[in-house]
């Protein structure tokens, strides 16, 4: 018995649908400690995404640093008004997350000192690899940005860029 053509054909476009490549479904929990001007520094970030093209369904990130004395974090979520883009260049795919009305966000939030308004998180997942790369000032109390890392989406390894 033959396979009806119809039924060859949805099945390639199920396997080589170029969509399937723009979905990203992870979860991250990293931290690290490292010494600056001779203090102990620890990072903290975890986060989760469920990215489907420029459609998002769940997005998080908090993003802590840690000093002797006191702590500054960064948190953004779905609930901020979020907008996405996705390209696709193979062998990567990279999603922009951004937000939609950034002084709404942070006055939400409750910042009331002025920090910016720019807020952009670019994720490229290139096979398990997936790096995070902030530019969003807005969404942080008194620190700069969120950690710049890359986490290995299949082991859960994360590297804090320097």
């Amino acid at each position: 018995m033959r396979p009806s053509i119809s039924l060859l054909a949805a099945c390639a476009a199920l396997v080589c649908a170029p969509g399937l490549a723009q979905v990203l479904e992870t979860r991250f929990s990293c931290s690290t400690v490292r010494t600056e001007d001779g203090e102990k520094l620890i990072y903290s970030d975890i986060g989760n995404a469920r990215l489907r093209g420029d459609r998002i369904e769940s997005f998080s990130w908090e993003s802590a640093l840690y000093r002797s004395t006191h702590g500054f974090d960064c948190s953004i979520d779905d609930g901020d008004g979020l907008v996405a883009e996705v390209r696709e260049e193979a062998p990567r795919t990279t999603w922009r997350v951004a937000l939609k009305n950034p002084l709404e966000a942070r006055a939400r939030r409750g910042y009331d000192y002025a920090h910016g308004i720019n807020c952009s998180i670019r994720l490229v997942r290139e096979g398990d690899r997936l790096e995070v790369k902030p530019s969003c000032p807005a969404m942080c109390g008194s620190r700069p940005n969120f950690t710049s890392l890359s986490v290995n989406i299949s082991t859960g390894e994360c590297r804090y860029e320097e």
